[in-house]
C-alpha cells in the first residue's frame, strides 16, 4: 500500500488557512497583552502584606496551573452561557486564554520581583523617589528585563495552546484545518500544512518579541546580552 499525497487539493484552500492563521495571531495578541497585565497584578498581589489579597492571588494561580486549559475554556464558555451572558467564541477564547496565561505570567513575574536586590529598593527610597517611581523604574522594568525570555516563551506557548479553542468553534487555525480535512478527505496533508504554519507563526512571534526587547531594553543590546 503506497501513500499518495495530494497537497494541491488542500493548498487551494489557502484563503481559509490564512484567515485561520490571522485569527490565531489575534487571539494570541489580545491574550498576551491582557494576560501580562493580569499576571503582573497577581504577582504584585502575592507579594503584598494583605493576607486576603495574597491568598486570593495564590488560589487563582494554583487553581489555573493545576487544571487543563480545555476545561478552563469549557468553564468560561458554558459558565457565561448559564448566567445568560452570550458572547462570541472569540471573546470567550480570549477570556479563557487570558485567565490561563495570567497565572503562569504571575509566577514568572514573581520570580523577577524576588530577583531585585533589597538594597536597590532601599537606595531608591533614600533618594526620595515616590512609590510609583520605585515600582516602575526600580522594580517592574528590571524584573521584566530579567524574566523577558521566559515571558516570551510562555506567550509563544500560549499561541500554540490556542488550538484547543477550536472546541468552542473559534475559527482559528486548527478549527479551519478540521473543516478543510472533512471537506477534502486529506487529513494528513492538511495537518502537515497546519504544522508548518504553526512553526511560521512561532518564528514570527519570536522575531517580534526579539525586536520589542531591543526597544525596551537597549542596555542588553549594547552589552550583547541575549533576549
Amino acid at each position: 500500500m503506497s501513500l499518495q499525497l495530494d497537497f494541491p487539493a488542500v493548498l487551494e484552500r489557502w484563503p481559509s488557512f490564512l484567515a485561520g492563521a490571522v485569527l490565531t495571531l489575534e487571539l494570541a495578541a489580545f491574550a498576551t497583552v491582557l494576560g501580562a497585565l493580569l499576571g503582573t497584578l497577581a504577582a504584585v498581589g502575592r507579594g503584598t502584606h494583605n493576607s486576603l489579597i495574597a491568598g486570593a492571588c495564590k488560589i487563582y494561580v494554583e487553581t489555573i496551573r493545576n487544571t487543563p486549559l480545555l476545561v478552563q475554556i469549557f468553564l468560561v464558555y458554558f459558565g457565561l452561557a448559564s448566567l445568560g451572558l452570550k458572547f462570541s467564541a472569540f471573546t470567550v477564547a480570549v477570556t479563557a486564554l487570558t485567565i490561563n496565561v495570567g497565572a503562569y505570567t504571575a509566577e514568572i513575574m514573581r520570580a523577577g520581583f524576588e530577583a531585585i536586590p533589597r538594597g536597590q529598593i532601599e537606595a531608591a527610597e533614600g533618594l526620595a523617589l515616590s512609590r510609583l517611581q520605585i515600582y516602575w523604574h526600580i522594580i517592574l522594568l528590571p524584573a521584566v528585563e530579567k524574566v523577558y525570555p521566559a515571558l516570551t516563551s510562555q506567550f509563544v506557548l500560549l499561541m500554540l495552546a490556542s488550538s484547543v479553542c477550536s472546541q468552542i468553534s473559534a475559527e482559528e487555525l486548527t478549527a479551519v484545518a478540521n473543516y478543510i480535512q472533512s471537506d477534502t478527505y486529506r487529513a494528513f496533508e492538511t495537518y502537515i500544512i497546519v504544522a508548518v504554519l504553526y512553526v511560521i507563526l512561532s518564528l514570527v512571534m519570536r522575531a517580534g518579541f526579539w525586536g520589542l526587547g531591543l526597544v525596551l531594553f537597549p542596555r542588553r543590546r549594547r552589552l550583547g546580552t541575549p533576549l
